[in-house]
């Protein structure tokens, strides 16, 4: 296993050195989804045998979902890459320049990171998606899917690596690693700091508290996506109901959903019964705080601190009342992971406030949650979520997968 992974590493650094053009990098691209869209039968074929085996070992229903690739998800793979290649190649860009007095001419460009490690559960697709960010950034990339997609993630790297080798590109641009030794990860994590430069971990809380705690190399991630959609007393009940509805049960497994409702305790007769109804008749349990449970016309369970800290992944959300806008932030940023977090109000005053206010690394104004995303940004896709205080934050995409460096030139200056 060592010395696998250890040569998986020297290969990914060698092929990092090759600098490719925009347009080899486009074309590897572009072949990969004719690859994609040729091979859907043998793609849904691997995929199912990672479906059975996942019901074998009684996986939850709500990762079954995220597991399943389908006609309709094998279009929107192929649609993320053909956005990515739309997308302008972010690296060897002037971001600035500026002559000195010294004679020094410093220009700051941008560059690829490097190798970049990704490790990820469950959903197939964010192979295509990491491996075709990647690439055009100009990085080299080592995958660590999880084992219960192992079959789905191995077809699509392969194709991946295919289209690589008909142009001539260095398969080794993108590798993905085909054991399901859990020593794995602790591995990569503690003995590949001479190769990998930075990791991204994609998946549930425990796997990146692992990744962070345990990293010798940066690492770029967030723990959970506890959302919170905070319902203010200037806000507009039909706007409101239909965002609450999209942000909480559009997808109940994603990071984006609505965890938490927060609503200005004046409008919990008038707007919040309106939105509670909504939910629950669509299924949706609730968990609310006294003063919800007080004003609200059917019987709910009773929150408990804890309930403020959770991350459902499925139709069940808390709901709190507050007394103001204030209490609302300070709830939000004691609870939230600074992931992505609405204020639904006509107030411009109050919004700006909660824009401003809230730590969170995406902050929304009567907008669903479930928009953070970085498809949905105009990124091409993303490798995920960065809750991080130093950049990047927020959605992931091609133009937050580089560096950059000094280039300076003079006519033989020295200093005195």
């Amino acid at each position: 296993m060592k010395n696998l992974l250890k040569n998986m590493g020297k290969k990914s650094k060698k092929a990092f050195i090759h600098k490719l053009s925009s347009k080899i990098k486009d074309r590897v691209l572009k072949d990969y989804y004719h690859l994609i869209d040729k091979n859907r039968k043998l793609i849904i074929y691997q995929n199912q045998k990672d479906i059975k085996n996942a019901i074998k070992k009684k996986l939850k229903e709500n990762l079954i979902q995220r597991l399943i690739l389908d006609d309709k998800k094998i279009s929107n793979i192929i649609n993320s890459i053909k956005k990515i290649i739309k997308l302008k190649d972010p690296t060897n860009i002037i971001l600035e320049k500026w002559k000195r007095p010294n004679g020094l001419n410093i220009s700051k460009i941008s560059i690829p990171i490097g190798v970049i490690g990704v490790i990820y559960e469950s959903r197939p697709n964010v192979t295509s998606d990491i491996a075709s960010l990647c690439f055009k950034s100009g990085n080299s990339v080592i995958l660590k899917g999880g084992s219960e997609a192992l079959y789905s993630n191995l077809i699509l790297s392969k194709l991946f690596r295919k289209s690589l080798k008909k142009n001539n590109v260095d398969e080794n641009f993108v590798q993905f690693i085909n054991l399901k030794k859990r020593k794995v990860v602790d591995y990569l994590l503690t003995n590949m700091n001479n190769f990998i430069d930075i990791i991204i971990p994609r998946g549930g809380k425990n796997l990146v508290k692992k990744v962070q705690d345990l990293s010798t190399v940066p690492t770029i991630g967030h723990l959970e996506g506890i959302c919170h959609s905070y319902v203010d007393k200037d806000a507009n009940p039909k706007i409101a109901k239909k965002i609450i509805h999209n942000a909480k049960l559009r997808n109940t497994a994603i990071c984006g959903a609505t965890e938490t409702i927060l609503i200005h305790e004046k409008i919990i007769k008038k707007i919040g019964n309106q939105i509670l109804n909504d939910l629950e008749n669509s299924g949706c349990k609730i968990i609310g705080d006294n003063k919800i449970r007080k004003f609200y016309n059917k019987k709910i369970k009773k929150a408990s601190i804890k309930d403020w800290s959770k991350e459902y992944l499925a139709p069940i959300v808390s709901v709190k009342s507050v007394r103001n806008i204030d209490e609302a932030i300070d709830h939000i940023n004691k609870y939230g992971t600074m992931h992505t977090d609405c204020i639904i109000t006509q107030n411009k005053k109050s919004a700006k406030k909660f824009l401003d206010e809230v730590k969170s690394s995406i902050a929304m104004h009567n907008t669903s949650t479930q928009f953070a995303d970085g498809g949905e940004f105009g990124f091409g896709g993303e490798v995920g979520i960065s809750t991080n205080t130093l950049p990047p934050r927020g959605p992931v995409g091609l133009n937050q997968l580089v560096s950059y460096k000094y280039q300076i030139t003079s006519k033989g200056a020295v200093r005195k």
